[in-house]
């Protein structure tokens, strides 16, 4: 199931050990986190992809995806029994902090990225990026994403994505990584 190669892929991540403190409410938040994400925000308009394997999963918003980011929020609430007391206010600033600066022209973006810890470095999410990649060239469309791994930038900056703004979020949220990519003229 790919919900949990996410869960997996995402087991180490800043953001998730941010948001879902604790090994067991990490993995049950991220369980809740991306079966939403994927059955309700992104699986209805075609563009969660994935290896004949299965091993990494990538999630993308097309440009003409409307973004409803209150209702999104809303159809998450399921996720917020994982939040710690407190900390979720945090967590929720968090999301929306990053919501606000989400670019508003149109463009392609890369929601998740995720590979199986054993396969990472072996080429599946460069197989991923590189597929969507050379469609989003093909429209002439810029794409987004915001890296929640520092070492996840190079992977990104070798397709192009340029860094636009290290985030650094309030209430002690990890360093995010805000990342641009004009389309390349096709050869």
């Amino acid at each position: 199931m790919l919900t949990d190669v996410l869960v997996r892929a995402f087991d180490d991540d800043p953001v998730a050990n941010f948001m879902f403190r604790g090994d067991a409410r990490r993995r049950a938040g991220l369980r809740s986190f991306f079966s939403i994400q994927l059955r309700r925000h992104y699986l209805p308009h075609g563009h969660v992809y994935t290896t004949e394997d299965r091993a990494g999963v990538a999630v993308w918003g097309p440009p003409e995806r409307v973004r409803r980011p209150l209702v999104e929020l809303v159809q998450l609430l399921p996720t917020a029994p994982y939040l710690l007391g407190r900390h979720a206010m945090a967590a929720l600033s968090l999301l929306g902090e990053v919501d606000a600066l989400h670019p508003h022209e149109p463009h392609w973006y890369l929601a998740t990225l995720g590979t199986e810890p054993a396969r990472q470095g072996t080429g599946v999410g460069s197989a991923l990026l590189a597929a969507v990649l050379r469609r989003v060239d093909e429209e002439a469309m810029p794409a987004y994403l915001e890296s929640s791994k520092e070492r996840n930038v190079p992977l990104y900056a070798r397709f192009g994505f340029e860094v636009v703004e290290e985030l650094h979020p309030a209430r002690g949220g990890p360093t995010m990584w805000r990342m641009w990519r004009e389309p390349r003229p096709l050869a």
